[in-house]
């Protein structure tokens, strides 16, 4: 059975393969789409499947942090050929291509949509277990030093989460359509493979949604966090500005130049003010420090 394999859509190859074994221009127009979406299609003769592996690259606006990022692959699996579209410096595709060869049976395109279907839901499982060491990190963070940087990362993450649960979501609708469509290239010894794939990408999406839920909790967290910072700092200014208002309202009355105010003509007038603006300021302390204000 011939494999081919292309390395861009935009290959005047895939024209010539199109005529050879009647693809649809539906499927080749979505074939060449940057924007197409997981999917899978069956057609008279062949199973048309978009998917999407995905991989970790650096972030290019944080260097030392990794985000997932997704190449499309399209599969042409008919009963007696195979096309494949790729990016050639995904390492995941090539990982799901690799193991088709290495297992698959040539004889049985089926059997190789599966084992890159099967490959390509396994490799998600990395990208996961790296969402959860970062928001273990951001839970620690916000604990110690909550800044708008953490804020920034919590939504960075949250919308990575979503492309990623879009993606997932589709894959398993694609999954599904595998096992249901009784026009599929997938065989009947194939389907229990395919039904186990499905409950991987279940398990996939619980995954995804249990880190949402942590997110949107370290999220309150942080405005907790805030919150508290910004009641303390009120708290101190309020205390302040309370304490100086004994001295504040004495000077302020001496300060209007009235007749007839205490001490007014002692030559020890200023000592005797002095001293009752600290007798009044003591008072109120003795008062705040007894409310427990502070």
């Amino acid at each position: 059975m011939p494999w081919y394999q292309l390395d861009d859509a935009n290959d005047p190859k895939l024209d010539e393969l199109a005529k050879q074994y009647n693809l649809h221009p539906l499927h080749i127009e979505d074939a060449r789409s940057a924007d197409e979406g997981v999917k899978v299609d069956t057609a008279p003769n062949y199973t048309f499947a978009v998917f999407k592996p995905v991989h970790l690259a650096p972030d290019p606006d944080n260097p030392n942090e990794q985000m997932p990022v997704f190449s499309p692959i399209d599969i042409f699996a008919g009963s007696d050929f195979l096309i494949t579209i790729s990016d050639p410096t995904c390492p995941t595709t090539q990982q799901a291509l690799d193991r088709a060869r290495r297992d698959g049976d040539d004889e049985h395109p089926g059997k190789l949509l599966y084992l890159i279907l099967d490959t390509i839901v396994d490799l998600y499982f990395p990208a996961i277990d790296h969402f959860d060491d970062r928001i273990d990190q951001l839970e620690d963070q916000v604990f110690s030093n909550p800044s708008p940087e953490i804020l920034q990362s919590i939504f960075a993450i949250k919308r990575e989460l979503i492309d990623l649960r879009r993606v997932l979501v589709n894959t398993r609708d694609a999954s599904l359509h595998l096992q249901r469509d009784p026009g599929t290239i997938i065989n009947a010894d194939n389907q229990p493979f395919v039904r186990d794939t499905y409950d991987h990408i279940a398990r996939l999406l619980d995954s995804v949604e249990t880190q949402r839920d942590l997110l949107n909790n370290t999220l309150d967290i942080y405005l907790s966090s805030v919150a508290n910072r910004t009641n303390e700092v009120m708290k101190v200014l309020t205390v302040l500005g309370t304490i100086a208002i004994p001295a504040l309202a004495i000077s302020g009355i001496y300060g209007m130049n009235l007749k007839g105010l205490p001490f007014q003509d002692s030559p020890y007038g200023a000592e005797w003010v002095g001293g009752l603006t600290i007798l009044t300021t003591a008072i109120l302390l003795y008062a705040l420090r007894k409310f427990r204000w502070f």
